[in-house]
């Protein structure tokens, strides 16, 4: 007797998920294979169930592919989500606690490719991920990476997100506050935000002119009479260093003081303006907020 066309349908669809679950079932078997940003070769037996990160943004990114479950221990900076203060904290990236590492029995350690920390968990048997996202490309990668470590499926639905959080943001930019010149300081240094950093990719994309070029570095160190012959005109500073701009010599002279346009940031929005992960579009949209004040 031939097949109904229901019956063939239900055939299709029990071959394919056989299929499934047979890739699914032999890429178990294969574990997790995956190379660092320090270019060495990341294996483990199976997705890691015990996470620490010892870098805020990886830790972001962990939680917002949906596996915050997992992390059992962050570094000192990590503060979001909310979830995340409740867990051990295990010192910083650069002068972690080894010791309270190893006692939460990590599967994995996530950490800065910059970190001194790595060699010696890798002695203790405790293997490490080395992941620094330092432009937009370099976020979209590293969600990638993470996603593939995690075992989820659409790590690249977070990233479009992002992406398309930060389009959205551009567009909420006016004609008239186009092409400003903007002076971003990401800390007391004065450091700041050059065009090849991923803050300076988010001005980019909100159509405003960065006064430090790429050619300086990412996060310059600068002498702060650079500045002031840069003459910007609107600053955008974290409320830890506003306080004392006024003081430097000559800034009280540069335009954007002179005209009100600085924005100062709260440190819950410092926190979302200089880390490059999953909050990215969130602070496109502060940036935005402060190109459009005034104008």
């Amino acid at each position: 007797m031939t097949p109904t066309p229901v019956k063939r349908i239900l055939f299709v669809v029990a071959l394919l998920l056989a299929l499934l679950l047979l890739m699914w079932g032999t890429a178990q078997a294969q574990g997790v294979q995956l190379t660092d940003d320090r270019g060495r070769r990341v294996q483990l037996a199976q997705p890691p169930q015990r996470i620490v990160s010892l870098l805020p943004s990886l830790a972001e990114s962990v939680c917002a592919l949906g596996a915050c479950e997992r992390l059992v221990g962050v570094d000192r900076y990590t503060n979001w989500p909310e979830s995340v203060k409740k867990l051990p904290q295990v010192g910083g990236g650069l002068d972690p606690n080894i010791e309270a590492i190893v006692a939460l029995r990590p599967d994995v350690v996530l950490m800065a490719a910059s970190s001194r920390a790595a060699e010696r968990l890798l002695a203790l048997g405790i293997p490490v991920l080395a992941l620094e996202p330092k432009t937009h490309a370099d976020v979209q990668r590293v969600l990638g990476k993470i996603g593939l470590l995690l075992g989820v499926p659409d790590a690249r639905r977070v990233w479009r997100e992002i992406d398309a959080g930060v389009s959205a943001a551009a567009q909420s930019i006016p004609p008239a506050a186009r092409g400003q010149r903007v002076y971003f300081e990401v800390s007391p240094g004065p450091f700041g935000a050059g065009e090849g950093s991923f803050i300076g990719e988010t001005l980019a994309r909100l159509h405003a002119r960065n006064v430090l070029p790429a050619s300086l570095g990412p996060f310059p160190k600068l002498n702060p009479e650079y500045i002031v012959r840069a003459d910007p005109d609107r600053i955008m500073v974290g409320a830890r260093s506003a306080d004392g701009l006024l003081a430097r010599p000559g800034w009280a002279a540069m335009r954007a003081l002179r005209e009100g346009h600085l924005c100062r940031f709260s440190a819950e929005e410092s926190d979302i303006l200089i880390r490059p992960g999953p909050r990215m579009a969130e602070a496109a949209r502060l940036m935005a907020a402060c190109l459009r004040e005034g104008l």
